[in-house]
C-alpha cells in the first residue's frame, strides 16, 4: 500500500483539499495517510463499494474499543447511544422511528416555511458587506429543522453553539479545550432534551419528540440520542453545504433549477467517513483484518475523473453516477431530502432577490477537516 503524507490541518489544505485528493488517487485506490496513520479509499468505485460493505461498520469490534477518559464521558453518554455510531439491528431499529419525518410529502410541506425564513432572513440582514455564513447559512438550517424536532425557534443561538461544540469533536488536530466543550454541550444538550422528552408524555406534540415518545421499543437513551443527532446533522452540514455553494455561484447568476447535486458533488461538507473493518477481509486488493479502521474520503470520490469528466469544473447538466455527499448503504443519510430542499430554495431565493451577489473578500474556510465549508463569507449586493 502506497503511503502519502498530509497535514489536514496545514492551511493550504484547508482552503482546498482537492490537489492532495488527486495525488493520492492516483497512487492507489487504497493508500495510507499517515498523518491521520490510516488507510483511506481515493477513488469513487472504491469509496462507493467501501460504503455499502456490510463487513464494514461504524461500531468498533468487541474489544477494540478505547477507554474512554472521564473528561469525555458526557459526550459518549450521548454518542453511545446515537445511531450514526450502531450498526445491525440497533441501527435499523432507530432508524425506523425517524423514517416517517422525512417522507417525500413531509419534506415537501416545510418548502413556505423554507422559502419564508429565507426572506426574513434577507430583510434583516445587514448592509453591504456582511457575513452570508452568520445572518443567513448558519440560522435557516437550525430554524427549519428546531421545530421539526420540536424545539422553539428562540432556542436557535443556544442550539447552534451546542452543536458546534459537540461536532468539534469530529475536527482533525482537536484540542482539550474542544474536547471539554464538546462534553459540556453533551451534556447541556442531553438535560434540555430529557426535559422536553418528559414534558411530551403529558402534552404530545406533533413534532419528532412525541413521535420519539410514542415509540414503545425505544429507551429515553436512545431518545435523547436521536433528536440529538437530527439536531446536529440537520445544521451543520447543510451550513457548510450552502457556503460552499455560494462561493461557487457568487458573481455567476441564478442557479438554475436541480443545480443543489452538481454543488454537492463539487464541494461537499463532509470529506471523511471512517468505518471499522469487522472481519478478515481483502479490500481492493490489501489484506485488513478485524478492528482495523479504514477512511473514506467522500471530497477525493466526488472528483474522481474516471467518474466524472473535468471533475473540478460545475456543470449543472452533468450526468454519472450518484455522487457521495450524502453517503450510501445502510447509513445513508436520513435528511438528504430535506438538505437538498433547503438548499435549492435558499440559493434560489438569495440570487433571485440578489442577481448581482459577489464576494467581498476571499472566504475564509474553518478549519475543522474532515468537514468543510466557510467560517466567514462576507459578500455584497451590488447593483446592476
Amino acid at each position: 500500500m502506497e503511503h502519502v503524507r498530509q497535514d489536514p490541518t496545514a492551511p493550504d489544505f484547508i482552503a482546498d483539499p482537492y490537489p492532495f485528493y488527486a495525488r493520492a488517487r492516483a497512487l492507489g485506490e487504497i493508500v495510507f495517510w499517515d498523518d491521520y496513520d490510516l488507510p483511506v479509499a481515493t477513488t469513487h468505485r472504491a469509496v462507493s463499494a467501501l460504503l455499502r460493505d456490510r463487513r464494514l461498520g461504524r461500531e468498533a469490534p468487541e474489544g477494540f474499543r478505547a477507554a474512554v477518559p472521564d473528561h469525555l464521558l458526557a459526550f459518549y453518554a450521548v454518542e453511545d447511544h446515537s445511531m450514526l455510531e450502531l450498526d445491525g439491528p440497533r441501527h435499523a431499529r432507530l432508524r425506523r422511528q425517524v423514517l416517517t419525518a422525512f417522507t417525500s410529502s413531509r419534506v415537501a410541506a416545510l418548502a413556505p416555511r423554507i422559502e419564508a425564513l429565507c426572506h426574513e432572513l434577507l430583510d434583516v440582514a445587514p448592509a453591504d458587506p456582511f457575513d452570508l455564513v452568520a445572518h443567513y447559512a448558519a440560522p435557516l438550517p437550525v430554524r427549519t429543522i428546531a421545530p421539526l424536532i420540536g424545539l422553539p425557534e428562540d432556542m436557535a443561538d443556544q442550539l447552534l453553539r451546542w452543536s458546534h461544540d459537540m461536532v468539534g469533536m469530529y475536527q482533525a488536530g482537536r484540542t482539550r479545550a474542544d474536547e471539554d466543550a464538546a462534553a459540556s454541550a453533551a451534556a447541556a444538550f442531553a438535560s434540555r432534551m430529557q426535559a422536553e422528552i418528559a414534558a411530551r408524555r403529558t402534552d404530545p406534540q406533533d413534532d419528532m419528540l412525541t413521535a420519539l415518545v410514542t415509540a414503545d421499543d425505544l429507551e429515553d437513551a436512545e431518545r435523547v440520542a436521536t433528536a440529538i443527532l437530527l439536531m446536529n446533522a440537520g445544521h451543520e452540514a447543510t451550513v457548510h453545504a450552502l457556503g460552499n455553494a455560494v462561493i461557487h455561484l457568487a458573481g455567476g447568476g441564478a442557479p438554475a433549477p436541480g443545480l443543489a447535486d452538481e454543488l454537492l458533488r463539487l464541494d461537499p461538507p463532509l470529506h471523511l467517513f471512517t468505518r471499522w473493518v469487522h472481519e478478515d477481509v481483502e479490500l481492493f486488493g490489501h489484506p485488513f483484518r478485524r478492528g482495523q479502521r479504514i477512511g473514506l474520503l467522500l471530497g477525493a470520490a466526488n472528483r474522481d475523473p474516471e467518474a466524472y469528466p473535468e471533475p473540478d469544473r460545475l456543470d449543472p447538466s452533468r450526468t454519472g453516477p450518484t455522487h457521495s455527499a450524502f453517503g450510501a448503504g445502510a447509513h445513508f443519510c436520513l435528511g438528504a431530502p430535506l438538505a437538498r430542499l433547503e438548499i435549492e430554495i435558499a440559493l434560489r431565493v438569495l440570487f433571485e432577490r440578489h442577481p448581482n451577489l459577489v464576494m467581498a473578500e476571499p472566504a475564509r474556510i474553518a478549519p475543522i477537516y474532515h468537514f468543510r465549508g466557510p467560517a466567514r463569507l462576507m459578500v455584497a449586493r451590488q447593483s446592476p
